[in-house]
Parts: C-alpha cells; structure tokens; sequence
C-alpha cells in the first residue's frame, strides 16, 4: 500500500501534506495516514524494508515498485530520518512538509479538493467508487488508483500469503489502523463491479502491473460469507478456528459479510440501556446511548435491571458490545434543565446518579464491569462501584468533570475518601488523599489499564487483559467465582476523614498554582469544593462520617457550580467543540 501511495503520489503530482489528507481518517485510515506514519517508524527502516522486498521477492509482479525513491535516499543519506531525528517527510514538529521535486521544506496543511471531499462523504460504498473512478479530478483519480492497486496486489497473492481473506483484513485492521480490510473495502464497494473495472485499468496500462487477477475472483461473490472467508488456496471458504485459544471470544470481531452477531435474549429494554442472557445463569447491561453516556434513562434502566438480575441471575456484567465503556454523564440532556433553572429537577437527577451508584455497590449479586476505551467521569464512578473491573489494557479511566466546571458527584470523592482510609490503616491520611486530589483537580486521564491502577481508579484487585475480545468471557468468570465462593454484599460503614485539616492542605497547594498562574479563579474553587467533598467539609480531622454526608457534600458543590456562568460556558464549550475550556 505504502509503495503503491509513493507511486501515484508521484504520478499525479500531488503533495506529501496533500496525500496525508487523502490517506488518513478519510478513507478510514490511521490519523497519521502514509507519510506521517512513515516517520514515526523511521525513514530508514521503510528503506530497509523496500530493499529487503527486492530482493527476497524476485517473483513479485510489483518488484519493481520496491526501490527506495531518490528523494527518499537524499533524506535517508543525510540523516533525516523522520521522528527520531527531528526531520524527515516534515520538519518543524510536522509543521513544514519535504516537497520531493526541491528537496526544500514548505508549509504543511494542504486540504483535498470540496468536489473530492464531498465524494469520500457519500456513505454508499459503492457509489463512492464509483464517483471516484468516474472522476477526472487528480485527486479522485490518486484515490481510485491506489485502492484499485491494493485489491490488485492482494488478490494476486491472496493463495499466497495468507491461509484466507479474513487473516489478510484483519492483518491490516489491526496492524495499520484500517476502519477495514482490502477484502472487505473491495468487497463493500461491489465485488463483480470492482473487479471489473481493475481488469478495464489493467488492459488500458493503467494499473501499477499487467498481471491478470486469478481466476477465482470471478467466481466468488465476494470473499466474506455467512459461512467463512474465501481461502484461494483451498479454493473454499473456510470458517473460524474451533481452537480453544478463540473459544475466549464471545463475540469476535467481524468483517463486512459475516452474519451478525445476535447478543442473546433481552431481559429488560428501555431507551438507554438493555439487559441479556445468553442462558448461563449471568446477565449483561449495556448502555444504548451515543459513546455510551449516562443520562436519567441509562439510569432508569442500570436501576430496573439490577431489581431484575437480583431476583434471575448469579451475577451481573456490564460491558459494552464496543467501545468506549462510558465518555461520563449525558450533558446535553443537562444543559436545557440548567439554562431554565430548574435545580430542583438537576439535582434530582444527580441524586439519582448516586442512588444508582451505590445500587451497583450493594447488589445483593455479584456486579463486575468490563472496561475497553474511555470510562470517563461517570464512566469511572460507575466502575469503581462495580465489586470487581476487568478492563483492557487499553482502558482510558478518569474523572474529569473539572474539565466543565464540575466535580465528581457519582460517589467519585466519596469513593476516593474511602480508599485512603483503607490505605491508611489507621494512619494520618493526609499522604493517601493527596494523589487522589490531584487526579480529580488535575482531571488526569489514565494512558492504559496499568496506570489506572496507580492513579486509583481501578484496585490492585481489579484484572487487566491484553485481549479486548476476550473482556466479556473473562467478566463473566469473575462473576461466577465471585458467586461460587459465598458473595455477601459489602456493608456500609462509617469513612474516617481529615476534615477541616485536610481541605486546608489542599486549599494549601490550590492557592499556590492560583498565584503562581497555573490556574484560574474558577479552578480554584473547583478544587476546593473537591478537597471540601473529599476530606468531608467542616469537620474535625478523623471524624468518622457515613456515605450519604459524603454524597451530600458532592451533590451540593455540583449544583452550586451549575449555577454559575462559568461553568455553564464549560459545559456549553465541551458539547460544541469537544475541548475543554479553561476560564
């Protein structure tokens, strides 16, 4: 793929800048598109690996296609090896891109044609090519011919270098970052048609190789079937392994023409979330919503679903049949309640968050949460409320409700309190609650399931996996062993604090970043009304309180800072640019 890019990018005159935009997140591809990626691996190791190709594969239709460009050699030569040195395709920290014809740097940026842009936008996969091929623009020509190229060189090869088509897709998805495979792009976009039009560019000498596409392609339908993948080299369709390795994979990922997945019998259904069994004895919550946020009908239904599984089940998994787990709370359903100044309403709901957290914590059942992606504000509540969280290692965990002028009101500062006070053991609990304070005043968003674990928002107990495919196979047997061995709910009981003593550090430490620049005004009392939450408000130091004083101190601040402009303007930022915003 990346040789046939570095072709056509020649061919048809086009920039490195402009080539990265065509190649990236547009046609579905890693952000860092071709010639961003080729710096981030080095320079020098594409190299390597072009020659490497020319010679091992004498045989290769597109051998000739394996040699190292001169304007590629001149960067290798003088040590411009992309991200390592500084230097390579871009320079600048990316901010100047290499034009090949020069060999000078110039301004990155440049943006597909809106004629082109407009055809990548058609969601009919078929249409789309069809345009792109139809195009006499040099972009949508560019386009066409490198898909044109990889659906060529794979079907060619496919007997070859791969037991079947599903191995080959997959290969690309998870090496690359591809939305999808070379198969099932092909096979999206009409097999018979596609097909036909590769053989018109391959007699016309359009395509990057005259040899012809095996036989085997006009004989198929497509290489994605109900009943397997196209296997060239047995000339059948083969289905997935039976091994016992991938018997772990409840519901494996799939490629385009695959029957879909069917995710048991529903239970109970609302709006915002549904409740399945597959007949084991353990059911499975997943949310409806987009990026799986929670609102007063996820709430509705994780409420009603726990009375059911209490009264059906062993246990209970929560678990997402994709990612994220949970980007938080539903904020545009707050907005609208906020603006009319409705806080009786607002805080109803953000009781009812509460009420729905400490649910999870006192099921009479076990209840395990199955993390993958973003658990993110109320995401990461809910999961710190589960008995027991089996996240994948690339799980992004974190309360981040500063980041609207908002502080955690989930029982995340109750949560937090709580596991100082078992950290301390007895002790001054001063040094456990710090590094909890930071990661809610500092909003810190974990980069992996490990470094969960060390902010806090996981416990050493919880299980961290490689295999996201596996997240839902592995909830469930922690869910029967928890079952298995005599699970009792945990009972209330009363959180040592630090009280007065406590807020005063931290109030400390916040007065110091505010008058040394580092926050606003606003920010401080964002971290004062969390430190107030977390060491329990205007007590003495080592008072023992309950949970609700704690949840009653959240749920004030957080209606309190609804209240006022600057974090409605936070709020109001977040849902039109996505960004934070810190005033």
């Amino acid at each position: 793929s990346m040789a046939a890019i570095m072709h056509h990018t020649q061919a048809f005159g086009l920039g490195l800048d402009l080539v990265d935009a065509l190649t990236g997140p547009a046609i579905g591809r890693a952000k860092s598109a071709t010639y961003r990626t080729a710096d981030i691996v080095g320079l020098d190791t594409m190299g390597h690996v072009l020659k490497g190709s020319a010679l091992a594969l004498d045989q290769d239709p597109w051998r000739r296609y394996y040699t190292v460009p001169g304007w590629l050699g001149a960067l290798i030569e003088k040590g411009a090896l992309g991200q390592k040195t500084g230097t390579g395709f871009y320079a600048g920290k990316g901010k100047q891109v290499l034009d090949p014809a020069t060999g000078a740097y110039q301004d990155a940026g440049a943006k597909p044609d809106e004629a082109v842009q407009a055809i990548l936008k058609i969601k009919n996969p078929a249409e789309k090519f069809a345009a792109l091929r139809a195009s006499d623009h040099p972009q949508a020509q560019f386009l066409w011919a490198i898909h044109r190229d990889v659906f060529h060189y794979a079907a060619v090869l496919l007997a070859e270098i791969a037991d079947n088509a599903r191995d080959v897709d997959f290969a690309i998805r998870w090496g690359f970052g591809w939305s999808q495979g070379p198969f099932e792009i092909w096979q999206a976009a009409g097999w018979k048609q596609v097909a036909a039009w590769i053989k018109e560019d391959i007699a016309a000498g359009k395509a990057m190789t005259d040899a012809p596409l095996p036989a085997w392609v006009d004989q198929i339908d497509g290489p994605h079937q109900p009943q397997g993948s196209y296997s060239a080299a047995e000339n059948a369709y083969k289905s997935r392994s039976k091994l016992p390795v991938y018997q772990r994979q409840l519901y494996p990922e799939q490629v385009v023409g695959e029957a879909p997945h069917r995710y048991g019998e529903t239970v109970f259904e609302n709006s915002g979330a549904r409740l399945w069994t597959t007949g084991d004895g353990i059911g499975v919550l997943g949310f409806k919503s987009r990026l799986h946020v929670i609102g007063d009908d996820v709430l509705d239904g994780v409420l009603e679903s726990l009375k059911i599984a209490e009264q059906r089940f062993d246990g209970l998994v929560i678990w997402q049949t994709e990612a994220p787990f949970s980007a938080g709370a539903n904020l545009a359903q707050a907005v609208p309640v906020v603006l009319a100044g409705d806080f009786v309403t607002f805080e109803n709901s953000v009781a009812k968050f509460q009420q729905t957290t400490s649910a999870l914590r006192y099921a009479a059942i076990p209840v395990v949460g199955a993390a993958q992606g973003l658990a993110l504000g109320g995401g990461c509540e809910f999961l710190m409320h589960c008995d027991r969280v089996v996240a994948a290692l690339e799980s992004y965990v974190g309360l981040v409700e500063v980041g609207v002028g908002l502080i955690p009101a989930g029982g995340g500062c109750k949560e937090f309190a709580l596991r100082a006070m078992h950290e301390a053991k007895g002790g001054d609990l001063l040094p456990f609650l710090r590094p909890y304070f930071e990661a809610m005043a500092m909003a810190k968003v974990s980069r992996s399931a490990e470094e969960a674990k060390q902010l806090g928002h996981l416990r050493p107990s919880d299980i961290i996996i490689f295999n996201p495919h596996e997240l839902l196979y592995v909830a469930k047997a922690q869910v029967r062993a928890l079952a298995e061995t005599g699970y009792r709910p945990p009972q209330p009981r009363p959180i040592r604090v630090a009280g007065r003593t406590g807020v005063a550090a931290c109030q400390m430490a916040l007065v110091n970043m505010r008058d040394g620049g580092f926050i606003s005004a606003h920010d401080y009392q964002l971290g004062l009304k969390i430190a107030t939450a977390l060491c329990g408000g205007d007590v003495d130091p080592n008072t023992l309180v309950d949970e609700a004083w704690l949840l009653g101190l959240e749920r004030k601040a957080f209606v309190e800072l609804a209240k006022t402009p600057l974090t409605q303007a936070r709020i109001e930022s977040m849902l039109k640019t996505g960004k934070p915003l810190r005033n």
